[in-house]
């Protein structure tokens, strides 16, 4: 079968699509030419967590490369067998000399899938950025992305060893996968439902217990004016370097939602804990089940469902749209994503009764 070949330029012309496409790779065999990848971005080509989320995917595959190196623009993935669960460890510190901050999330994030369709148990270690800008936050994939993939059938634990922020990183996670899954269920979130509560969590390392306890005062505070309890439990960590955030989730009747703000030299612990309800109170008014970034890191694996997966977003965003084209490109499903009138938006991922799926011999 010829290369697929992607435009890392489309739509958002982010990292996105190349995790997105390394992970259908490997799901269905599908070789793939990426080219011009994260055009868009200020320093395009590979950066450390790109390269390093490019091996993580090809040592479960065996895949043949060309391209994989830091500042490439193009990529060549040929899988060379169905994907083998096992134990795999990885840094993101080792893909440039000096070591790297780069988001162990997101690399967790390519590699979680084709694992959970494979067969048997997976571990996986992950060294680098846990608490990063421009990444979902190890407590986003904790308390959010997790919990609505175990709705769907996928069975994984998450556990923090080491915290890693910028510009250090050296945090650690362990993911547990247990495997065998063949498809998953579908998601259907039309209507969210009531707000049961809000929690959270403040954060500071190598920083003075105040400001963590300034965040989550604050962050009360802003809630409570809206009519809004939440319970928020300040925390000093121990890292390589210092780093805070403010980590907030609601849970619906039938769904949850996740918000964070990180800290830097020079910002207030209050604007953190305003910036991260400031997003919360949004999603709240907006009526919608999804935040925009749930929304977008649900497409693939509703793309791996054979029923019909249904879901109301706060915003449609370019991640979003980019995402679903990339989905598209590979025939697993049709993705159809209509904008409401009130600025919401109706997500609709028609997957492939089939399952196409190469992680199983």
């Amino acid at each position: 079968m010829a290369l697929l070949r992607i435009d890392g330029s489309h739509g958002e012309g982010g990292g996105q699509i190349l995790r997105s496409a390394l992970s259908l790779a490997a799901l269905t065999g599908r070789a793939v030419r990426l080219e011009n990848i994260r055009a868009r971005r200020p320093k395009p080509g590979l950066a450390p967590q790109h390269l390093t989320a490019v091996r993580a995917v090809a040592m479960l595959c065996d895949a043949r490369i060309e391209g994989a190196e830091l500042g490439s623009q193009t990529l060549e993935f040929v899988p060379c067998r169905p994907v083998r669960a096992g134990d795999y460890a990885l840094d993101v510190g080792d893909a440039r000399e000096g070591g790297s901050a780069g988001a162990v999330m997101l690399v967790l994030q390519t590699v979680l899938l084709p694992l959970a369709l494979a067969e048997g148990t997976s571990t996986v270690s992950l060294s680098g950025g846990t608490h990063v800008p421009m990444s979902p936050a190890f407590d986003y994939v904790l308390d959010v992305w997790l919990p609505t993939l175990a709705r769907m059938g996928l069975r994984a634990e998450l556990s923090l060893i080491r915290s890693g922020w910028y510009p250090v990183g050296k945090g650690e996670v362990t993911l547990t996968v247990q495997g065998g899954r063949r498809t998953l269920r579908a998601l259907r979130v039309e209507d969210r439902g009531v707000l049961q509560s809000v929690t959270g969590r403040a954060l500071a390392a190598n920083l003075p217990a105040h400001i963590p306890e300034r965040m989550a005062a604050r962050a009360r505070a802003v809630l409570a004016e809206a009519g809004i309890a939440a319970a928020i439990e300040p925390a000093v960590l121990q890292a390589a370097c210092a780093g805070a955030g403010l980590f907030l989730t609601a849970r619906y009747d039938h769904c949850l939602a996740g918000f964070t703000a990180l800290g830097r030299r020079g910002k207030p612990a209050e604007r953190v804990a305003e910036e991260a309800c400031v997003a919360l109170l949004a999603h709240y008014r907006s009526g919608a089940a999804l935040e925009q970034h749930l929304a977008d890191q649900i497409v693939l694996p509703a793309a791996l469902c054979p029923e019909e997966s249904l879901f109301s977003v706060e915003r449609i965003s370019p991640h979003l749209t980019t995402h679903a084209w990339v989905v598209e490109r590979f025939g697993l499903a049709r993705v159809d994503v209509r904008p409401a009138e009130n600025g919401t938006g109706l997500v609709r991922i028609r997957g492939n009764p089939a399952g196409v799926c190469h992680a199983h011999p």
